[in-house]
């Protein structure tokens, strides 16, 4: 018998039947309002960031960004100068961490595979019809395997919001975890597009409904759309993180992305991370920065002066 869809609700003796994916948001908290969430987050920053806006944490956030060229303008030549930045930085700054990542559509992901010649920086490709997330089901899958095929190490893919916003939870996981199931051991990070979500309570299921389908990231936003990564997104987020965390025993990690535009912004979201998530997710495998812009600006930080190196 075909699974029910979760409009379907079944009586059952007078009571509504929930679907699986109901019973599973059911365990966690989601009545949370958005007043509450600001307070909470002003907290934070009021109290805590002062005390992170140190040289080390800006090395520690340098060596966690996905250096990130996602433009309708990108070209092979592009994207190979931002490849031979990343070869030439060890030698440049042998005493500064590297990039974790470098993030591009998936067309170029040979050429990338084929020039990058620093261990540990991964390959990240948007996949999945990004930034909007909506095409046959088919197209992204081809999508997504092509770009492993080519080298890919990470896969980045868009929650498909329309189908959250019309209830359809069951939608959302499939796809999710269809997608997973072609990465394989390779880790998938969902992009919740938490601006088009409306509230933190929306923000908070699809994040759980990520994680239930198999995201080894959930990552804020695409940076295509009216607004990027937030502070309040990133605390709700990093709560569903910690609630997942706690009942399964399964750690997923963190990608704010989008609207980074200044290190005192980074900060903030790391402080963010570290107040909720706490120390185990203070590494570049488990906080990753999707951003370009803040390259340059986190290095002229921490040198002491303008820096136009990437």
């Amino acid at each position: 018998m075909a699974e029910k869809s979760i409009k379907d609700i079944v009586l059952n003796d007078g009571k509504e039947e929930l679907s699986k994916y109901e019973q599973a948001l059911a365990e966690y908290n989601c009545n949370i309002s958005d007043e509450e969430v600001a307070a909470a987050v002003n907290k934070i920053i009021d109290e805590k960031v002062a005390e992170n806006d140190t040289l080390e944490v800006k090395k520690f956030l340098f060596g966690s960004i996905e250096l990130t060229s996602l433009g309708t303008a990108d070209t092979e030549e592009k994207i190979l100068a931002m490849i031979e930045k990343v070869n030439q930085f060890d030698s440049d700054y042998p005493d500064l961490p590297h990039v974790a990542a470098v993030c591009a559509y998936p067309n170029f992901t040979e050429l990338i595979a084929n020039s990058l010649e620093v261990d540990g920086v991964e390959i990240t490709n948007v996949t999945g019809c990004f930034p909007s997330s909506q095409a046959r089901m088919e197209v992204k899958v081809a999508e997504t395997s092509l770009a492993l095929q080519d080298g890919a190490t990470n896969i980045d893919i868009v929650l498909p919001v329309g189908k959250f916003l019309s209830g359809d939870y069951e939608g959302v996981c499939d796809d999710i975890a269809e997608l997973k199931s072609v990465c394989g051991e390779v880790p998938l990070k969902v992009i919740l597009e938490t601006c088009c979500l409306g509230s933190a309570s929306n923000i908070k299921k699809a994040a759980l409904l990520s994680m239930y389908a198999g995201a080894d990231y959930i990552k804020t936003s695409t940076g295509k759309e009216k607004a990027g990564a937030t502070p309040e997104g990133a605390y709700v987020m990093c709560q569903a993180i910690k609630e997942y965390y706690d009942k399964t025993g399964i750690q997923v990690g963190f990608k704010p992305a989008g609207g980074i535009n200044s290190p005192k912004d980074a900060i903030k979201l790391y402080t963010i991370v570290k107040e909720v998530l706490g120390e185990k997710w203070l590494t570049n495998e488990w906080l990753r920065l999707g951003t370009s812009r803040l390259t340059n600006m986190l290095l002229s930080d921490i040198l002491g002066k303008e820096i136009k190196y990437f």
